[in-house]
């Protein structure tokens, strides 16, 4: 073979690795240039107001929200006579493009969004125009080929008889950002010696120097918190009067709220001790009594408790004020904010119309201890919502479930 063909093919592979190398680079760059778009867009979605569905099944309507803005609005089908749709609070637990009834002949379920595990989800089906399903809401399959590719599990859906609107609200029991005080490590001399870097670097006027030590941050950001507030039934009198009358040294019996013979003695002999008429009998001047001797306080009479991913995270005892007036079933919503922002505007929803009263007359009734709100507002983040409510929950709720309230 000539030099010269060597030459020619030398060149020709230079050429074509010269080629090649462009090529990568171009596709490299391609590649950077679309993770940092992929990582704007999640950036921005990470910062949009959270997305949640309003149901009413009076309107056979679902309206999809973004905050406090309508985006979307479809009619639907929901269950007929004797198969209706509850009405209540629900988030979606598990979402399939093709999915199939276990419970009715296997029949198809496109787009299928789940609301409880018992068979109420969202899917695409027939709208004759009436509710016509066994529970589940049906939608048209563009609309439902669109909320799908918009929603992530753990997101809301409020079904109401009534259509429902989001308002805006601020309270000062609503949850705000955590804003950390700066924190300062001084620099001693123990600690320059004690690392070999900085003997010789400090002169000893630095000494007293201080650096501020950053608060960690919640490695949680992401994941939205879900509470609810829910009245606890108070122990009865009769209970905690025995328990603290056997706790100082008076017989009062078994603690079972019984008012009994032994109860009634004790009661007695408690009086006679405090120098009071022996009559054996309760008033609330001789409940206040003995529950200032024994350094006894009431119980707040509500839960508050927390989720994150479906598990619970947090819990810790609030109190309602008139908890023997109806409370009605409200979500509240915080909006978006970024890390290191001191406020967050809040969005309200009533579930049950005017039950209870207005949603932000309801937090009047709301007395959070300040540790409480402390703690939930280092783990405060966007998305995050509160229901409050006097329904009951436990039933629907456990493994795998957000807080799920049942209206109806």
């Amino acid at each position: 073979m000539s030099s010269c063909s060597k030459y020619s093919r030398g060149r020709r592979t230079r050429a074509l690795l010269g080629l090649a190398s462009a090529a990568l680079l171009s596709a490299t760059a391609v590649s950077g240039a679309w993770a940092r778009d992929t990582a704007k867009d999640a950036e921005k979605a990470a910062t949009e107001p959270p997305l949640h569905m309003l149901v009413s099944l009076n309107e056979q309507q679902i309206q999809v929200y973004r905050g406090l803005d309508l985006i979307e609005t479809s009619p639907i089908s929901s269950g007929k006579r004797g198969h209706s749709t509850p009405t209540g609070v629900f988030s979606i637990l598990e979402k399939r493009r093709k999915h199939f009834s276990n419970l009715y002949d296997n029949a198809p379920m496109p787009f299928m969004q789940r609301l409880t595990w018992s068979g109420i989800a969202l899917h695409v089906g027939r709208l004759p125009g009436y509710p016509a399903s066994h529970g589940c809401i049906r939608m048209p399959r563009p609309f439902a080929k669109s909320l799908y590719s918009m929603t992530d599990r753990g997101m809301h859906v409020v079904v109401t008889r009534d259509p429902a609107k989001p308002q805006s609200v601020r309270h000062s029991v609503l949850p705000q950002p955590f804003v950390p005080e700066t924190k300062v490590a001084s620099l001693s001399s123990r600690n320059i010696q004690a690392d070999s870097a900085l003997r010789g670097a400090i002169q000893p006027a630095s000494l007293q120097a201080s650096l501020p030590v950053a608060e960690p941050e919640n490695p949680y950001f992401d994941k939205p918190l879900r509470m609810i507030i829910t009245p606890q039934k108070a122990p009865s009198r009769t209970r905690v009067l025995q328990r603290l009358l056997n706790e100082m040294g008076y017989d009062a019996g078994p603690v079972d709220g019984i008012f009994g013979r032994k109860t009634r003695a004790a009661v007695s002999l408690y009086q006679e001790g405090a120098e009071l008429p022996v009559t054996g009998n309760v008033t609330d001047a001789l409940v206040a009594m003995i529950y200032a001797e024994a350094g006894y306080e009431k119980p707040q009479n509500a839960m508050l408790r927390v989720r994150r991913k479906f598990r619970d995270v947090y819990s810790a005892p609030v109190t309602l004020k008139n908890i023997d007036k109806d409370i009605g079933t409200h979500v509240y919503t915080a909006l978006d904010f970024e890390k290191g922002d001191q406020t967050v505007d809040w969005i309200a929803v009533s579930a049950e119309g005017d039950r209870g009263g207005n949603s932000k007359d309801l937090l009047d009734r709301v007395v959070m201890p300040e540790k409480v709100a402390l703690e939930i507002s280092k783990m405060l983040t966007p998305g995050t919502s509160l229901t409050i409510t006097d329904r009951n929950f436990k039933r629907n709720t456990g493994l795998g479930t957000d807080f799920v309230v049942v209206t109806r």
